[in-house]
């Protein structure tokens, strides 16, 4: 599928504070038509706190764009540096949905950083203001938060560390990312989700801009998780 992609599509990966005034203006665009309400202030946030944003075009129209990031870092309870990445905010245009584009943008856009090496463990952190977002994820055995199973002190102390590489605020206990107060945005697109989805997000509040905070391990986790 990657491979159908790129040829399709002209795919660019820029750093966020290189990116060209022009290109900008059309990733702003292309959020405020695929978001009802959309809050351009979050997503000029996420240009200073995420370092990579993927763009595909077709015929000079843009299709999608994704940001992201990936470091190393120390991290609570573990000696050794980790690899973490971190998923920012994207959008597809309708017209390109359904054709993973959006996770093959994602995934450029967290590993042009360079640090990713085969075989090493990543902690996989995001932020999710609907379940759809989160199903990939959720799938995960070591994902934390987890409907009705306790976070752990060590994974809050986690948690806490990656807010501060977002720059949010976190509450530890629900792993919910307290919001400016604006919404970020409704997606302009119905998803069917079964409610059993949205009892990790009942905490969330997507008016106020809340988001749920997850992270997973790959390919396992610490012992001790």
């Amino acid at each position: 599928m990657p491979e159908r992609i790129d040829s399709r599509f002209d795919i660019l990966v820029h750093r966020s504070d290189e990116l060209p005034g022009g290109d900008l203006a059309q990733v702003h665009e292309l959020f405020g038509k695929t978001y009802r309400d959309a809050n351009h202030e979050y997503l000029d946030k996420s240009f200073q706190t995420l370092n990579h944003v993927a763009i595909a075009r077709e015929n000079g129209t843009i299709a999608g764009f994704a940001l992201g990031d990936s470091l190393q870092t120390n991290l609570p309870g573990l000696a050794d540096l980790q690899t973490v990445t971190l998923g920012g905010i994207g959008c597809v245009a309708p017209e390109y949905r359904r054709q993973h584009l959006f996770g093959h943008l994602s995934q450029l856009a967290t590993r042009a950083s360079g640090v990713i090496e085969p075989g090493t463990r990543i902690l996989s952190c995001g932020r999710m203001a609907h379940p759809a977002g989160f199903r990939t994820m959720s799938r995960n055995p070591t994902v934390v938060p987890q409907y009705e199973v306790p976070v752990s002190a060590w994974q809050k102390e986690i948690g806490l560390r990656v807010a501060e590489l977002y720059d949010v605020s976190l509450d530890p206990d629900s792993f919910v990312v307290k919001g400016s107060g604006k919404p970020i945005g409704y997606p302009n697109i119905n998803v069917d989700v079964p409610d059993t989805e949205w009892r990790v997000f009942e905490r969330v509040n997507r008016d106020k801009g809340d988001s749920l905070l997850g992270i997973a391990w790959s390919p396992d986790a610490p012992d001790g998780w």
